[in-house]
Parts: structure tokens; C-alpha cells; sequence
């Protein structure tokens, strides 16, 4: 699987990208504004500009969602992280971002260079909605508290350790849904289910609903982690899809604690026999179980995550 093709909407927002020589640009409101540099090789200067521009155009305090794609050559410019903290003073309406929403054709997701995120979370103290696509380069977090993030999410073709804990340190007692794509150890996925143990206790999500360890060579050390952790209780979505869950993986979720009281439990692209995945059908016969693209190993035994470079 490769990501190869842009979000319509997004934070149940459509998406219209903004169009300076638009004359109806200034007055289109309740949409999620895409802000992407018109060529591969844009300056961040001219993106910079670009970014400048938007906000003179439209009405910076209407703007609730913000999708920035690719801006220029992304693989060795950061994203403009502190220009969009500098505007928090006239973007007040914010609400959402996604921070690197790309296609592979633009920047393959483990080479997109990412930034320190903190002073996003720390400009927007009403944010609720961030999503960041591209982390073994830059990325960085500071353990912060936010009041009113409801949804983070972290997309990567292999997600550092150091961001894991990052986010396992942080206070969020809004947050609903956390997503984290921890990817192949050969594009810096070096998280361990020991990482994610803050974050399976739940002490610091008590909103949490949704969790998603998705993407992970690791998904039977995480299914087995899952299968015991406090926070599943509370949740009602399980998601362990993209990753490589096994037949010992399902196993250990269905020797663990009771997840009848799930509304879904997505497993969608996964290497669990027939045999597996009917168990699971039928002992989780009222929850939703998404046991959808099986895929077969190798003939070396190699499994692989959905998505990595």
C-alpha cells in the first residue's frame, strides 16, 4: 500500500485548495483550506509567502482547519512550524491541522522532514484536532499538557522511540483518539510495547475511545501488550490494522481480557490464517472485526507493514 492520493475532507471538513487568483476565495468558509507550494523545487521563502498571502486574502479568524501539503522539496526543508505558531494571533478559529499530508509521488512518507511540533500544541491552546504525516526525520515532541486535543495522530513508515514516549508523557485528558503508525525498524520504527505502556495504562487519556498502534513489524509484541492493558477497557475502537499480526497475535487478544465490548476491532491488512481470523469472527461474533487484505508472507518468512518508505 502506498498513500496515493490526497484527503477530501478532513476534521469532517471538505477540502478546497486555496487559490489566490480565486475571486471567491475570501468569502468560502466551513472548509479545511490545503496549502501546498505549487512546485517541487518552491523555496520555503516563497512557500513562507504563499502561507503570507492566504492569510491577507481570506479572513484568518474563519480559517478552522488547516491541511498542509507538500512545501517544496520536503525531504530537506522543515515544515513552516514556526510561521503557523507566529499566526496563532490571527488564526484564532483553528481547529484542526494536518501538518505533511502528502502523496508518495511528492515525498515518500519516511523521507518527509518534520520539525518540533511543541509550539504548535503551545500556540493553539484550543487545537483539537493534529494529525502529522512523516516522522523518522525531525520529528520532536516536548511532553506538554493540552486541555483540548481530542484527536493526534502520527502517520510515519517507522516512528522513533523517542516520539513514543514523547507522546506517552504527554497530559491530554480531552484526547479521544490516538494514532500511531510505528512502522519498520529500517525507517527508524524503534518503539517497544515498554514505550507504549503509559499509554496502554491510559492513566493520562481518561477521554481516550480510539487506539491505534497501526503499521507495526512489532503488531504481536503490541496485541499482547493490548490483550492486558487498563486503558481497552474504555475503548471502542481497537485498531491494529497495516501492521503484521500474526496468528500469535490473535491469539493473544482472544486469551486476554474480554474485548466483547467493543464496537470495532480493525485488523485490516494482516497475516492471520483462516483458521485465526474465523476464531476471532466467531468469538467476537458482536463486535465488528475488519479481517480484510490478508496477506501471505514470503518465501523467505518475511512479513510487511503497509506502509514504510
Amino acid at each position: 500500500m502506498t498513500i496515493n492520493q490526497h484527503v477530501t475532507e478532513f476534521a469532517g471538513l471538505p477540502v478546497v485548495a486555496f487559490d489566490p487568483a480565486d475571486p471567491l476565495a475570501a468569502y468560502q468558509t466551513g472548509i479545511a483550506w490545503r496549502l501546498e507550494a505549487p512546485e517541487y523545487d518552491t523555496s520555503a521563502e516563497d512557500f513562507a509567502a504563499q502561507i503570507m498571502q492566504f492569510v491577507e486574502t481570506v479572513d484568518p479568524a474563519s480559517v478552522q482547519a488547516l491541511v498542509i501539503g507538500a512545501w517544496g522539496s520536503a525531504y530537506d526543508t522543515p515544515p513552516p512550524v514556526t510561521l503557523l505558531a507566529d499566526l496563532a494571533s490571527r488564526l484564532t478559529g483553528l481547529r484542526a491541522l494536518f501538518l505533511g499530508e502528502m502523496t508518495f509521488e511528492e515525498c515518500e512518507i519516511s523521507w518527509i522532514r518534520q520539525d518540533d511540533i511543541t509550539p504548535l500544541l503551545a500556540a493553539y491552546p484550543a487545537l483539537e484536532v493534529l494529525r502529522v504525516r512523516g516522522a523518522t526525520e525531525g520529528l520532536t515532541l516536548s511532553p506538554v499538557r493540552h486541555t483540548a486535543l481530542r484527536e493526534l495522530a502520527i502517520e510515519a513508515g517507522g516512528l522513533p522511540a523517542r516520539v513514543v514516549r514523547a507522546v506517552a508523557d504527554c497530559d491530554l485528558p480531552a484526547l479521544e483518539h490516538l494514532e500511531l503508525w510505528l512502522g519498520d525498524p529500517q525507517y527508524g520504527g524503534d518503539a517497544t510495547v515498554d514505550d507504549l505502556v503509559p499509554i496502554l495504562a491510559g492513566t493520562r487519556l481518561p477521554a481516550l475511545t480510539y487506539l491505534g498502534l497501526r503499521d507495526a513489524m512489532i503488531a504481536d509484541e503490541v496485541a499482547a501488550a493490548v490483550a492486558g492493558a487498563p486503558v481497552v477497557a474504555r475503548l471502542h475502537t481497537l485498531d491494529l490494522s497495516l501492521g503484521v499480526l500474526s496468528d500469535a497475535g490473535a491469539a493473544a487478544l482472544l486469551a486476554g481480557q474480554s474485548l466483547t465490548h467493543l464496537r470495532r476491532l480493525d485488523l485490516h491488512h494482516h497475516y492471520v490464517s483462516e483458521e485465526s481470523a474465523a476464531r476471532l469472527a466467531r468469538e467476537l461474533s458482536g463486535v465488528e472485526v475488519d479481517l480484510s487484505d490478508r496477506e501471505e508472507a514470503d518465501s523467505d518468512g518475511d512479513r510487511y507493514v503497509a506502509v514504510a518508505e
